[in-house]
């Protein structure tokens, strides 16, 4: 005869599945989350539960838990801090360093565009702008490294470790220099902080594709978007 169909038991199959499934994503964010947690406040963002996981909705991974000495403060904080740096460094260092690499690969992105479009009179284009490097003099380049080096001191007064970076009260990435004056309005200076973290985080992700389409592709970035190679088998 035929076998009839039970819904019942369909939505119980279905229960149990989400039951294993959210069983399996909470072991998976075991191995990363914080061993300390930190006591949720009315003043945190919300908290939702789904398929019997807490939900931090500020958080970019919602299912773990906020790092301490993450809370909110700096800009662009959404609690991301899987491997716990954060645990173990100083936070203003770890977001100095956020900043000047951001800054460092937004100029870095620039130029290995513009390298393929300008040139100076005296040098001559490689076949990509990572082979522009090596048409460099190696005098050329001791220039630059020393040259970024003693920038790197002055503007930090040689003090360079967690320990004294910030002895004088400065904030993170904060170096003085605001010749436009941006810095004026507290509420543009808050919005500007913010958009500068999130093209700094987007430059660093960008840069480092271009690096790599190029070392692949043997190509150019502009060049491989007006007339696209595939990668030789």
């Amino acid at each position: 005869g035929d076998v009839g169909f039970d819904p019942s038991v369909s939505r119980s199959s279905f229960t149990m599945y989400r039951a294993v499934l959210a069983a399996a994503c909470v072991a998976a964010a075991s191995a990363f989350a914080p061993m300390t947690a930190l006591p949720r406040t009315a003043a945190r963002a919300a908290v939702s539960k789904v398929g019997g996981l807490r939900m931090q909705e500020d958080l970019a991974v919602p299912f773990l838990e906020r790092p301490p000495a993450l809370d909110g403060s700096l800009a662009g904080d959404v609690g991301f801090d899987p491997v716990g740096f954060s645990n173990y460094f100083d936070i203003k260092w770890l977001r100095e360093a956020e900043l000047k690499h951001g800054r460092v690969c937004m100029l870095a992105w620039t130029g290995m565009i513009a390298q393929e479009v300008a040139c100076l009179p005296q040098f001559s284009n490689g076949a990509t702008p990572i082979d522009d490097f090596f048409v460099v003099p190696a005098a050329g380049l001791w220039q630059v490294f020393f040259a970024i080096g003693s920038v790197e001191f002055a503007t930090n007064k040689f003090k360079l470790t967690p320990g004294d970076m910030f002895s004088e009260g400065r904030e993170a990435g904060d170096l003085g220099f605001d010749p436009l004056g941006f810095g004026k309005n507290p509420a543009a200076l808050a919005r500007r902080r913010l958009v500068e973290v999130k093209n700094g985080r987007l430059a660093m992700i960008a840069f480092s594709g271009v690096l790599h389409q190029q070392l692949l592709t043997k190509q150019g970035t502009l060049e491989q978007l007006a007339n696209f190679k595939a990668i030789a088998n």
